[in-house]
């Protein structure tokens, strides 16, 4: 299968994916930094390389990667499915609900895979409490908390395409596995934001949070910041259950733990990003997670497998952090979250 990968910074984790499997082949490269193309195309010889995204559409590709900065997503991904192409688009999806909406309807008019690249569903901890969660370890889950803090601060001094995101845009790594361990979608949003105030020269929210209300009545809180003053960056989970609870850690020490009804205090679990399986697995820069994402995407394109984070999905992990901004610049007030699943209602769940 011949691969395009447009945007080669987020994009050189991708490469090293498909190029290390012996049934896909990288055959086009896409940047519009012409240094950046140059030094990535040196590496990779056999590939051609496309100085815009335009011209990429023009090319002998049957998948296309989408690893561009984040306000491009939506728009490059309509028109490589409007080209025939098989699409996997890094988070978030979408930069705008009408985009949203506009991504949905270029799914639905064409006969290609589009999916969301969300790789946080694949880290090994997040998969063994989707297990244990959905086995009834901790009861029914009556509420669930996650964050995302990282220090981005010097990137968006160098022009950094985050300078411009709300942080709750960027909510997909926090919110996708928490929506998919419950198996549920969000129908409102509240936001709230700090406002610009580490680093006021950027102009940038700090942090901002968001209480979603599920479709299945849990209460999911989310916590994103990216112009912060902390250090080292970490992603932290915590679901509640009414037989117990189960937690990731803060570092640099703190360490996974769970609770269940009966026992006399919490105890320590094992969080692993990558599979301890799969330790020889080519690795895209986050555990054994990219190698699994694509393996299963691949599957999908082909038909041997299901579309696991679809569009329906990735708007769902991407919509309510647009509409907990929208909350955030309104005070705070409600927001609803669209149900992008119209005609495909008695599918879901």
């Amino acid at each position: 299968m011949r691969i395009g990968i447009a945007g080669l910074r987020r994009g050189q984790s991708f490469l090293r994916v498909f190029e290390e499997r012996s049934d896909c082949e990288v055959s086009a490269l896409c940047d519009t930094d012409e240094d950046v193309l140059n030094e990535v195309g040196n590496v990779w010889k056999s590939a051609d390389r496309y100085d815009t995204f335009d011209s990429l559409l023009d090319a002998d590709v049957d998948v296309l990667v989408v690893s561009t900065p984040g306000p491009l997503h939506a728009d490059q991904a309509i028109a490589a499915l409007d080209s025939g192409k098989h699409v996997l688009s890094e988070v978030p999806a979408a930069w705008s609900l009408e985009s949203c909406h506009a991504l949905v309807e270029a799914v639905e008019r064409t006969d290609v895979v589009y999916s969301l690249a969300e790789n946080m569903c694949y880290f090994h901890y997040l998969v063994d409490w989707k297990s244990r969660i959905r086995a009834g370890e901790i009861g029914q889950v009556t509420y669930a908390e996650a964050e995302y803090i990282h220090d981005c601060s010097a990137r968006m001094h160098d022009g950094n395409w985050r300078k411009e995101m709300p942080p709750i845009y960027y909510c997909t790594h926090s919110l996708g596995p928490v929506l998919e361990i419950l198996d549920d979608r969000c129908t409102q949003a509240i936001g709230l934001s700090t406002g610009s105030r580490t680093h006021p020269e950027l102009g940038v929210h700090d942090m901002e949070v968001a209480l979603f209300q599920t479709e299945r009545g849990v209460p999911v809180k989310i916590l994103c910041g990216f112009a912060i003053c902390r250090d080292p960056a970490f992603h932290w989970q915590v679901f509640y259950g009414t037989e117990g609870v189960i937690e990731n850690g803060r570092p640099p020490d703190d360490s996974a733990k769970m609770f269940r009804k009966g026992n006399r205090s919490m105890r320590e679990i094992e969080a692993d990003v990558s599979d301890p399986g799969l330790k020889s697995a080519a690795t895209g820069g986050h555990g054994t997670s990219e190698m699994l994402l694509v393996d299963d995407y691949l599957k999908a394109v082909r038909g041997e497998g299901p579309n696991r984070i679809d569009v329906y999905k990735g708007l769902e992990m991407s919509a309510p952090g647009i509409c907990a901004h929208e909350s955030a610049l309104k005070g705070g007030i409600p927001v609803e979250v669209p149900d992008f699943r119209a005609g495909q209602r008695s599918d879901y769940h």
